[in-house]
Formats: C-alpha cells, sequence, structure tokens
C-alpha cells in the first residue's frame, strides 16, 4: 500500500515511524514532512492547507490511504475533499472537526447532552464579555473560540488581568479571526490527563492514558507552550475512571456528534479533568495530540494502519486494540526563547549517539537539513522519548538522550513525569 500522511511536525514523525512498522505499507508520503521525517519517508513539498494539490498528488501517486496529521487542514474540510474524489482518507470531516475548531461550538454539544465540563458562558461583543468577567471571582479562563496553536487559552488571576486577556483576544486580535468569539469558563482544580481515542463514528475506543506539560518552565512556571513533554500513563487515570469516562464522557460525546449528523471517525482527543465532582471535559482535539502521541504509538503493539483503516470502515467494535505494559516519556527539546522568540539554524550534535537505542526514540518537530546535518528549525525542535518498564525508568531513559544530544540555547523541562498534578 501506498499511504499519505500530512503534517510536519513531531506528531507526525511519530505517526511515520509507527506506520513505518506495518508490514502492509509499501511506501510513505508525507506533505510537506520535515527534516527529520525525511529519513522515514518521502516528503512532499505540498503544504498541509494547499487541499487541492494534496488531492491531486494522491490521484497521481495511486496513494491507498491517506491520513490527516493535523488541525487546520481538518478544519478546512480536507477530508470532505478526498472523500470527494472517492479516496481513502482517515480524520474527521469538516462538520466534525468543528468540535475542536469551535470552543463554543463543543462547549454548547456537552451542554445539550448532559456531559460534564466547566460553567461557561460565550461572547461575541467585548463589552459584554468585559462587563461579565469585571461581575465574576477570579481565577477564571478566556479562550479564543477558534484554532491557536494551543495557545489560546489563558488563565487570569484577577480581574485586571481578564480585561487584558480579553484586549489582547478580541481587540489586538493575537490570534487573528480565532478571537473574534471567545469562551470565558469558571476555573476548575485538579491533575489533568489527556486520552486519545480512535473513533469509527459509532464506537469508541481509549487509548493509553498521557499526561502534558504546558508550561515553558520546571514546576509549571511560564508561558503556556504547545507542550514541554509528556508521559505515559498517566499516575492518576485508573481502570475505574475509565470506566466512568467511557459512560459519562466518552461515548455520550460520539452519540451526541451523530446524533447533531456530524459522525466522528478518526482520532478524538479528550482534554480531562479530574475534579472534586468528578472527571470533567477541559478540551476536545480532532487528531491525535501533540507531544501526547509521541509517548502512546511506542506503546502500541498493533497494526495502526490495521486500525485506522478500521476507524474509515466503520469497523472498530471488530478490532482487538492490544498495548504494551510499559511506560514512555517524552521530554521536548526547544529553542532557548520558546514560545516567545527564538533564534534558528543552529547544528545539532548527538543524534547518532542514541540512534541504535532500542528504549529511545528521537522525533523530529522543527529541524532543517542544512549541508547534510540537522540544524534547529522551529521552537519545539525535538521530541526525546525513553521507553522504561515503568514511569521512573522512562524518566530516567529519556534524560539520557537528553544529555548526549546539543544544540546552541537548548531548552528543557527537568521535571517531566516527575509531577503527579499541580
Amino acid at each position: 500500500m501506498k499511504v499519505l500522511l500530512v503534517g510536519s511536525g513531531g506528531r507526525e514523525h511519530a505517526i511515520v515511524w509507527k506506520l513505518k512498522q506495518s508490514p502492509k505499507i509499501d511506501k510513505i508520503y508525507c506533505a510537506p514532512g520535515n527534516a527529520g521525517i525525511s529519513k522515514d519517508a518521502e516528503c512532499v513539498p505540498i503544504g498541509a492547507m494547499e487541499i487541492d494539490k494534496l488531492v491531486e498528488f494522491a490521484k497521481n501517486e495511486g496513494i491507498d490511504f491517506t491520513i490527516i496529521g493535523m488541525d487546520d487542514p481538518l478544519v478546512a474540510g480536507v477530508v470532505d475533499a478526498f472523500e470527494k474524489e472517492n479516496l481513502r482518507v482517515f480524520g474527521p470531516r469538516k462538520n466534525a472537526a468543528i468540535i475542536e475548531g469551535s470552543k463554543a461550538f463543543s462547549k454548547d454539544l456537552m451542554k445539550k447532552y448532559g456531559i460534564p465540563t466547566a460553567k461557561y458562558e460565550v461572547f461575541e461583543e467585548y463589552h459584554k464579555a468585559k462587563e461579565y468577567v469585571l461581575s465574576q471571582e477570579m481565577p477564571i479562563v478566556i479562550k479564543a473560540d477558534g484554532l491557536a496553536l494551543g495557545k489560546g487559552v489563558l488563565i487570569c488571576q484577577s480581574h485586571e488581568e481578564a480585561v487584558a486577556a480579553l484586549d489582547e483576544i478580541m481587540v489586538d486580535k493575537k490570534f487573528g479571526a480565532s478571537g473574534s468569539k471567545v469562551v470565558v469558563e469558571e476555573f476548575l482544580t485538579g491533575p489533568e490527563v489527556s486520552v486519545l481515542s480512535f473513533c469509527d463514528g459509532k464506537t469508541v475506543v481509549p487509548m493509553v492514558s498521557a499526561q502534558d506539560h504546558k508550561r515553558a518552565y520546571d514546576n509549571d512556571e511560564g508561558l503556556n507552550t504547545g507542550g514541554m513533554g509528556t508521559f505515559s500513563p498517566s499516575r492518576i487515570y485508573t481502570p475505574e475512571i475509565n470506566e466512568e469516562c467511557m459512560k459519562t464522557i466518552f461515548m455520550p460525546t460520539v452519540e451526541a456528534m451523530a446524533k447533531e449528523g456530524r459522525e466522528f471517525k478518526g482520532v478524538l482527543y479528550f482534554g480531562l479533568m479530574l475534579t472534586k465532582d468528578g472527571m470533567k471535559v477541559i478540551e476536545y482535539n480532532a487528531r491525535f495530540g501533540d507531544p501526547e502521541t509521541q509517548v502512546i504509538l511506542p506503546r502500541l503493539k498493533t497494526d495502526l494502519l490495521e486500525i485506522m483503516e478500521a476507524c474509515v470502515d466503520g469497523t472498530l467494535d471488530k478490532m482487538n486494540i492490544e498495548w504494551y505494559d510499559n511506560a514512555a516519556v517524552c521530554v521536548v527539546l526547544a529553542s532557548g526563547g520558546y514560545p516567545v522568540s527564538y533564534e534558528k539554524g543552529f547544528e545539532i550534535t548527538g543524534l547518532e549517539s542514541v540512534e541504535d537505542r532500542s528504549d529511545i526514540v528521537v522525533f523530529h518537530a522543527g529541524t532543517a537539513l542544512k549541508d547534510g546535518k540537522f540544524v534547529t528549525n522551529g521552537g519545539r525542535v525535538l521530541g526525546v522519548t525513553g521507553i522504561g518498564k515503568d514511569l521512573d525508568e522512562a524518566i530516567k531513559i529519556a534524560y539520557e538522550g537528553v544529555e548526549k544530544i546539543d544544540f546552541e540555547k537548548k531548552h528543557f523541562r527537568h521535571d517531566i513525569g516527575i509531577k503527579i498534578y499541580k
């Protein structure tokens, strides 16, 4: 089979790495890919949002199966465009990807179907939003409605901060059109956990749990980023909690989407928080999370392509998905200054020192090739994943890898996987 993957980050490198293990696949293409992915797949110079060109490439190359890794093309309707040409494609259609594309939509869906989440209000007018936040107790959460690269969520500790957040999102348009509408939520406390799940429109199969670290610095200090590291399994997500979530969150969400005429096929990501009142949904994503994918896929025993085909064909209930009884920890190596401003073009050394280790996998996120050498080319540069029998061993192995790889102004957190929650 010929497979095309759309995307260019660490998540896509992890998907390519896993797909390579499938005996069913003869050739993998990635559009546009990155320098690290080019070692494992043929990269095609087509942007993720160049939907017509992607469809044309798939037809001309005789691609048997396409996988959409990124949120932007999903929300823009890339799956619909492929299906229109009778091309097999993995991911939700545009009318289902809205579950990530609009936070207001997802909150309204949860309210309508009784899915537990934080109390909220939606505003399109700045002065009404400002009036509301000034009447609320602090802290409070303000979210840009649309996609914002994982950075459109602001936790405000005071009324001054809340007004400044509204200014940033609705007036200054820091996140562009994503900020034309805001969701203002009550602030919940408790440990967070990410549960990604495979869906075929009617069946939902949760993957192993993971926990992300969003803040730039140790002890959850600094700005929110796209993710500085992650670990799997979560220390707090028990089989009992999973059973509760299946009844109150996972199945109700998939059923709600089907009732709304928005059948969800692909990967549905549940961002959850264990509050004093039980598990609640913080957010949904319509694709694999990044960097959660870098710890989840190394633990997957079953052929990823077969699972994806079952999602597309509506036969997920016939699949027996198996996982390794181990743990994985991913530490993100970022450019100094991320997520604000940072330099690019520094040579990366030490990658060859971990190449032969079966317990360390390095996923490229923001790299480029220059004169045959890898150089930094983004905020998040590499994801160093350690695999061990338990979390403590996986943490040790991941940081062994981190110490061997270097580039100028390398920045990383030293506490990935250690905290239970904060």
